[in-house]
């Protein structure tokens, strides 16, 4: 099976104490295939010291569950012959505290709006390929978080 690297790295400012819990929670990702980009804590998180201008892990884990759903939903319209010209999607992600009192991304909703070359296949059809695309997403098997799929038009 295949492998994937990242590399995260942060590193202390030069008049940051760190041991007092101000430091900055900006950091840089690294992905194997050469882009890299800023992160941070989520400003929801840690306001004063998060870089607002980063992406933040809850970010990510929503953005990622809804690329997995779009790049199988697309792989899966292709084979049925279908022709997509656009897929949008603003996903929503949702946080909830455990009974233990954990946090946690409890519940991810995608709202993918496609626009088709031709004729939109009907109901029934965009149903069972979003349901399929569900069920075939890589990122989705591999978490407990709610995500469901609600399309808009």
């Amino acid at each position: 099976m295949a492998s994937y690297t990242a590399t995260i790295l942060w590193e202390r400012g030069p008049d940051e104490v760190f041991t007092d819990n101000r430091y900055g929670r900006g950091h840089q990702w690294s992905f194997d295939g050469g882009v890299s980009f800023r992160a941070s804590s989520s400003p929801h998180v840690v306001p004063r010291y998060s870089d607002p201008a980063g992406v933040d892990p809850e970010e990510a884990f929503i953005a990622s569950l809804s690329s997995c759903h779009m790049l199988t939903f697309l792989y899966l319209a292709a084979k049925k012959g279908l022709t997509v010209n656009r897929y949008e999607d603003v996903a929503e992600g949702r946080m909830a505290k455990t009974p233990e009192g954990r946090v946690w991304v409890s519940e991810v909703v995608l709202h993918p709006v496609i626009v088709w070359e031709g004729e939109t296949p009907d109901a029934e059809t965009l149903d069972a390929l979003h349901h399929a695309a569900h069920d075939e997403c890589f990122i989705a098997n591999s978490v407990r978080t709610d995500v469901r799929c609600e399309p808009r038009a």
